[in-house]
């Protein structure tokens, strides 16, 4: 069976154009909704892939009704995959897992994408480590300034109990007992 899915990002959009070539291309049932492709959390893209069983193939009209990021694609063709379902784009014919070349393309893709994500965690890693070279400090902001640690760790050594410094502060025992 084809499932076919049509998106539009606003409601002065319409989705006939897409209704009609999905019907031209077989889909039997036509799954829609207006809202933003960077929304991750699409029902009706949801209740397609529900729906899809071994053999069934979703279609859509270009790939950017799909998805917006490689990593997305990838997420929501991994989601068709595990149904035991093919995926084909009419307008990007490179993207189509019913036929050897587009399972070629796509694992291809799926490499690049994860090649791309280590270079990422190389580069943010060499980032985060001169940051921390020239002194940035990451993390939430501390609860007290230094002129309040200090007379913390001076009224703590005094003997005073934990819970009542840290009540004078505005903040837990367990806060004070770090310091």
């Amino acid at each position: 069976m084809i499932i076919g899915y049509a998106r539009v990002s606003t409601d002065g959009q319409t989705l006939d154009a897409q209704y009609a070539s999905l019907r031209a291309a077989g889909a039997e049932h036509v799954y829609a909704e207006k809202v933003s492709g960077a929304v991750t959390d699409r029902k009706a893209l949801a209740k397609a892939i529900a729906t899809l069983s071994v053999g069934d193939v979703l279609v859509v009209t270009r790939l950017d009704r799909l998805a917006r990021s490689t990593r997305d694609l990838l997420n929501i063709l991994a989601a068709v995959a595990d149904r035991g379902a093919k995926f084909r784009s009419l307008a990007d014919t490179w993207a189509d897992t019913t036929t050897p070349h587009g399972e070629l393309m796509i694992t291809i893709l799926a490499g690049l994408a994860t090649f791309e994500r280590h270079l990422i965690r190389a580069r943010t890693d060499e980032g985060r480590q001169r940051a921390q070279a020239r002194g940035v400090r990451f993390g939430r902001k501390p609860k007290l300034t230094q002129f309040q640690i200090a007379e913390a760790i001076a009224r703590r050594e005094a003997g005073e109990p934990l819970t009542d410094i840290g009540r004078s502060f505005g903040v837990s025992h367990s806060t004070i007992s770090r310091l």
